[in-house]
């Protein structure tokens, strides 16, 4: 990747220097060591609920549905170390890698990370999620020595309805990532994952949301080949100054308009900032108008997308509601453009995706709240990485008007990826990683 001498400082979620006079490339997915963590664990950790298997087995609960005369009472939680065990002993290449089980709610829920041969060694990141699920029927069927007519039942708790559906519905056994088929695109894995997910691994903070959102985009953004060549300086700076709160300016826009502001004065702090700053600068008039350049479009977009960022948390923070993100990510840049001349975040794609979002979250097709959407959705994949990390933090912000809440959806990777600390403080560890 390109060298690059222009640096950013890193600041906190609550305004704190991290770190200083980093330069570009120590953010990029391809470079930092933190970033690189996160995406190597986003596919090699597989969550294994095993106390909701025990339960699903009694009642005969599997897949999405129940099956009567299909249940097994077994004591699964009772011989929760022989399973766990079991699973490692099958799950590991070789003696002592890198393959690790944590125990999490006293051993009900397992977070399974699977030794990197495995996905090394494959073509893609299935590997993980159906070697765990089939470590995992095997060990609790050899355990308790059931019989081969039940054993389809515990496959069935472990692995949901699959085969019967394209994907493992109802499994007990699950992944961030959906399986490669859900995947609309080459590249879109890691932009395949709900907004209520990353609220809940956030633990609802805001900011450290949005910077893990922003992280998981900007790698999908490398890996379907869209920051080649000049490009990657574009992603990296919108990735930089909206997803990691770049030189503070996010949390400066938010602290300024926090108490008294709208998404208008949001626009009017952004647009003051970047004339300070010299990123844009007055030029012709047009009758009452005027006109502002700029001599680097790019950084120009990276302040746009962090004053979208600010005025999301303003305008959803004041409302403590999610669904009002979707005008904002639309007004706040139409009211940009019409302030400045300039093109809005993303070269108006995030007013483009913003317009669909609005129809197809709460509009008259209301099919779901934004929480349920991600960077893969034919609504919402349109903006280059810079509008789910704003419904992240829209999310995080609501006081529970969605219908889908991040707590009903999404309460297992609070529970577990949520415990990791390059999941719930990715802004702290990237700094570090730079």
């Amino acid at each position: 990747m390109a060298k690059y001498t222009e640096t950013i400082d890193l600041y906190s979620d609550d305004g704190k220097l991290l770190k200083s006079g980093v330069t570009l490339d120590r953010i990029s997915p391809l470079v930092n060591p933190a970033t690189g963590k996160i995406i190597d664990l986003t596919k090699r950790t597989i969550s294994v609920n095993l106390g909701g298997i025990q339960d699903a087995l009694k009642v005969g609960k599997l897949g999405k549905g129940k099956i009567k005369g299909r249940e097994l009472d077994l004591p699964i939680m009772e011989n929760k170390d022989a399973i766990v065990a079991k699973i490692k002993e099958m799950i590991q290449v070789t003696e002592g890698d890198d393959t690790e089980i944590l125990e999490f709610n006293g051993g009900k829920l397992l977070l399974v990370q699977v030794p990197t041969k495995r996905l090394v060694n494959a073509s893609t990141y299935d590997a993980a999620i159906t070697s765990v699920a089939a470590a995992t029927t095997f060990s609790i069927v050899d355990q308790f020595n059931v019989d081969a007519f039940n054993a389809s039942t515990v496959k069935a708790a472990c692995w949901g309805s699959y085969p019967h559906t394209q994907d493992m519905e109802g499994a007990l056994v699950t992944s961030i990532l959906t399986i490669p088929q859900n995947n609309e695109g080459i590249g879109y894995a890691l932009r395949n994952i709900p907004v209520n997910h990353t609220v809940m691994m956030t633990g609802r903070n805001a900011l450290q949301g949005a910077a893990l959102a922003s992280t998981l985009e900007t790698a999908g953004i490398f890996e379907m080949g869209s920051a080649v060549g000049p490009f990657e300086r574009a992603q990296l700076l919108a990735y930089a100054y909206q997803g990691l709160n770049a030189n503070n300016m996010v949390y400066d826009l938010v602290k300024a308009n926090g108490q008294t502001g709208t998404v208008g004065t949001v626009v009017q702090s952004l647009v003051e900032r970047a004339i300070e700053d010299k990123v844009i600068a007055p030029g012709k008039k047009g009758g009452y108008f005027q006109f502002y350049d700029t001599k680097d479009p790019m950084l120009w977009n990276a302040y746009a997308a962090a004053g979208t960022m600010a005025a999301t948390i303003v305008n959803c923070g004041a409302g403590r509601f999610a669904q009002a993100v979707s005008a904002t990510l639309l007004y706040f840049n139409d009211l940009l453009e019409h302030e400045t001349g300039l093109p809005s975040t993303d070269y108006g794609r995030v007013m483009g995706t913003a317009v669909g979002f609005s129809f197809f979250s709460h509009s008259i097709y209301g099919g779901g709240g934004p929480g349920i959407f991600n960077g893969n959705h034919v609504v919402t994949r349109h903006a280059n990485g810079v509008a789910i990390p704003c419904v992240v933090a829209a999310a995080a912000l609501d006081a529970g008007t969605q219908m889908f809440s991040p707590e009903s959806t999404s309460k297992l990777f609070a529970d577990t990826y949520g415990k990791i600390d390059v999941f719930n403080k990715p802004i702290d560890q990237i700094a570090n990683g730079a």
